[in-house]
């Protein structure tokens, strides 16, 4: 059998900037549960779009979503999504990621940051 020397693409720790239209998500969503929907699929974004389960979600991102009400909900949001190694001893995964805010709708595309900031 041949051995990976390479790591998966799965398993390696990166940061990106991602556009989430959360108009399209919480279409025809009930308007006393469009806040609460909304971080939900936040996490479900992330979690397909960088493989892992564990998703944590900042505080400022859920102030901002929150920001216009429960109903109000801002169409879309701009989110920077870095996979970081888990530190915790008793960790069922050995990756999670780090959902933030980033200020701004232009230049939208998904764009690979170049090191921790």
């Amino acid at each position: 059998m041949v051995e990976k020397t390479s790591r998966g693409r799965k398993e390696e720790v990166v940061t990106r900037e991602y556009t989430i239209n959360l108009h399209k998500r919480l279409h025809g969503c009930t308007f006393k549960r469009k806040a609460p929907n909304a971080i939900k699929e936040i996490r479900k974004f992330a979690q397909k779009a960088m493989g892992t389960t564990d998703v944590r979600v900042d505080v400022k991102l859920n102030k901002h979503v929150w920001s216009r009400g429960i109903r109000s909900v801002p169409r879309r949001v701009r989110v920077r999504i870095a996979r970081r190694r888990n530190d915790e001893e008793d960790a069922k995964e050995e990756l999670y990621s780090l959902v933030t805010v980033t200020e701004g709708l232009k230049g939208l595309g998904t764009k690979v940051i170049d090191g921790d900031d």
